[in-house]
């Protein structure tokens, strides 16, 4: 069976694919100024070529089903997506010569669906009452259509591996081993099941801390409220040492203040994850311990610059 294939060329430089992962730690400094012996590091996954951590997962689940020749010549692939993964198919998809469809909730940033037009991909927009629910369950419709390679990042293996092989070694290799904490937010699970994973594999003292909506109507676009949502396949609640729930107003609160007082512009899942992070360092401060807690920074504020709240 023919397969799509990835062109080696030989040439100086690197490919779209060589540019994923990788991305740095940066400080939160002021953020943990008051609070001795607690260092505060997210991951700036915008610095990935799709400007989101959901490059990894993407990648890696396109490359396996080329592998696999599920994903062939004449073939779209098909996903539901609250977003950023999306992008990251459509631009992998624009760079490996594949159409892609996805399904997504029709309230979605002006932002993200200007970068998915200018990519290419087809957008079949499902109701904004149902988030990315409805989105899951439009696709399932269409996933028996032999057109389709249905990638199912919810429950595709692919995803949850390209963060244990690829996220959680950078973590370490950057702390030197220290990290103590990994907080992680809650969308297809991916990054936590595959992070965690592999960090207690190292060392089963580091604490990892789930983080979540706080209420089934958020503003926390990409993250699920596990209690009403349709839970990902890949998902093992019992992998977390434990979880927070945070309120969509302290994500906002965040985003700006990050903004403010880092001089760093971040997306609100990621704000999210910082206010869950700063909750456990000042629990550890208070408690007298050190700590190095490490949260994932799933985006940069462009996708969402036009939200109201920035303004309020």
């Amino acid at each position: 069976m023919a397969t799509l294939a990835v062109a080696k060329t030989g040439l100086p430089g690197s490919t779209l694919l060589d540019r994923i992962g990788n991305t740095p730690l940066v400080r939160l400094e002021r953020l943990t100024a008051d609070l001795p012996g607690v260092q505060l590091l997210g991951k700036a996954e915008w610095i990935n070529p799709g400007g989101s951590v959901k490059d990894r997962a993407a990648a890696a689940i396109v490359l396996d089903a080329l592998r696999r020749e599920q994903l062939c010549p004449g073939m779209r692939l098909l996903d539901a997506t609250s977003g950023n993964t999306g992008i990251a198919y459509a631009m992998l998809g624009a760079a490996l010569a594949f159409p892609v469809t996805l399904c997504m909730p029709s309230n979605v940033s002006p932002e993200r669906k200007r970068i998915l037009r200018a990519y290419g991909a087809e957008v079949l927009w499902t109701d904004p009452a149902e988030s990315s629910d409805g989105a899951i369950r439009k696709a399932r419709e269409l996933a028996g259509d032999p057109r389709y390679f249905y990638a199912d990042q919810y429950s595709n293996p692919a995803n949850w591996r390209a963060h244990y092989t690829g996220t959680a070694n950078e973590i370490l290799e950057q702390t030197g081993g220290r990290v103590t904490h990994f907080v992680a937010g809650l969308g297809t699970t991916g990054t936590f099941m595959g992070v965690t994973r592999r960090l207690k594999e190292v060392n089963p003292g580091i604490e990892c801390i789930s983080m979540q909506p706080d209420s089934p109507f958020h503003g926390l676009e990409g993250l699920k409220h596990m209690a009403t949502a349709i839970v990902p396949a890949i998902y093992d609640p019992g992998l977390a040492d434990r979880n927070i729930d945070v309120e969509t107003e302290a994500a906002y609160t965040m985003a700006k203040r990050l903004a403010r007082t880092e001089g760093l512009l971040v997306g609100i899942s990621a704000a999210a994850a910082v206010v869950a992070s700063l909750r456990i360092a000042e629990e550890q401060a208070a408690l007298g311990k050190e700590a190095v807690i490490v949260t994932i920074l799933p985006d940069a504020a462009d996708k969402y610059l036009s939200e109201r709240f920035w303004e309020e």
